[in-house]
């Protein structure tokens, strides 16, 4: 049974019925939910305690990109809290490590030729460098490993299937969350350090590719890629939540770097389409979570699917701008948080891959659930009732 932290369970039982001035201080203007930031600080201090190595700087049970999502996560806390608690996180971490060792440090080996991991890195490198910023700090060797990283990218786009960037260096496979993250750092890019690469042009590409990639289907869900016979038709594989989320933040991006509101009216198709689709009882499900049979079946990868999600509709939110839309998707962002602390933590404070289900619902536990969980607490301290 889930042990009940007094000071905020009563808040969410109510819930449940290198560029100095970032974009993200310009919007971040909106009063934090004091009562939600609590539970988020509580399960990252126990994802820390519990899976955090600061010998290797890595997550035990993570993974390159995980990991960096986790760190992105710590620092999105930290600028919504005003607090420091994790403050030595980034230059303890391998991510961090590596980005400090300029003279030795080979991105190119570390990524492994994974062209979606690295574009988390971009994102988790671009965050500690927006908190560090935020404190007075030199965040000099997080940007330029950023840039590094991205002309990496950059570099992986070619004229196959009409364009898009290639899921790994090996160029076996073209799909949806490499491309929705190209959007995204590139639009992110295009706000925050326009003048380091030809971020805008690379985001509005990577846009109009996409849209017109075939990767989205009849219901407004994105599938996970492009066939690889030649023939560039969508594989009709799994609408992993992620790959929903991702597109939608990276149009919302966008439209805050040109203007353009059809991209908001696109975003939405597949927001909308998520929650009418992809959940039980208005909670967020991954279709490897299975309570019914006794447990989940999400892999290494999958575990962290659905709080990236709700991180998403955060960031969507933030770039945005927009009070209709803040209220439309607020009950939302609520439910999904009250799902995670009644229904997915354990009585270690440990969340669990299992949201919609009673008792974590045969839950695994790791620290990308954990980080997942934590995802989704940070976006309804910002953007959930209170």
């Amino acid at each position: 049974m889930r042990v009940f932290l007094p000071s905020v369970a009563s808040v969410l039982l109510v819930v449940s019925a290198v560029n100095a001035n970032p974009i993200e201080f310009q919007f971040e203007k909106r009063a934090q939910c004091a009562a939600t930031l609590n539970t988020a600080l509580s399960v990252a201090t126990t994802l820390q305690a519990h899976y955090f190595d600061t010998s290797t700087g890595q997550y035990n049970g993570g993974s390159l990109w995980t990991d960096a999502n986790t760190l992105e996560d710590l620092h999105n806390l930290m600028l919504a809290t005003g607090t420091d608690q994790f403050g030595a996180v980034a230059d303890q971490s391998f991510i961090g490590r590596s980005a400090q060792d300029s003279s030795t440090a080979n991105w190119q080996n570390i990524l492994g030729g994974s062209n979606d991991d690295a574009q988390w890195v971009i994102m988790a490198l671009w965050k500690i460098a927006d908190y560090k910023i935020a404190r007075g700090l030199d965040a000099t060797a997080y940007l330029n490993s950023a840039l590094t990283i991205y002309k990496i990218i950059e570099g992986q786009w070619d004229s196959v299937c009409g364009g898009g960037v290639w899921w790994s260096t090996a160029h076996t496979y073209k799909n949806t969350i490499t491309n929705a993250l190209f959007l995204l750092v590139s639009a992110t890019g295009a706000i925050n350090y326009p003048t380091q690469a030809p971020y805008l042009a690379n985001a509005e590409k990577a846009a109009t590719w996409l849209l017109n990639s075939g990767l989205r289907n009849s219901q407004g869900l994105w599938n996970d890629g492009l066939t690889q016979d030649g023939t560039c038709v969508n594989n009709g594989q799994t609408t992993w939540t992620y790959n929903q989320g991702v597109p939608a933040s990276g149009m919302a991006a966008l439209y805050a770097a040109n203007g353009d509101s059809s991209l908001l009216t696109q975003a939405q198709i597949t927001l909308d389409a998520t929650i009418s689709r992809l959940t039980v009882n208005n909670i967020l499900k991954e279709s490897c979570d299975n309570a019914a049979s006794g447990g989940s079946v999400c892999d290494a990868d999958q575990q962290i699917f659905k709080g990236i999600w709700t991180k998403s509709m955060q960031f969507f939110l933030d770039r945005a701008n927009s009070a209709s839309l803040n209220s439309k998707y607020s009950s939302f962002l609520g439910s999904q948080s009250s799902a995670v602390f009644h229904y997915g933590t354990d009585a270690n404070n440990d969340v669990g891959s299992v949201w919609y289900a009673p008792n974590a619902g045969g839950s695994i536990f790791t620290p990308k659930t954990s980080a997942s969980g934590l995802e989704a607490h940070i976006a309804a301290a910002k953007y959930g009732p209170c």
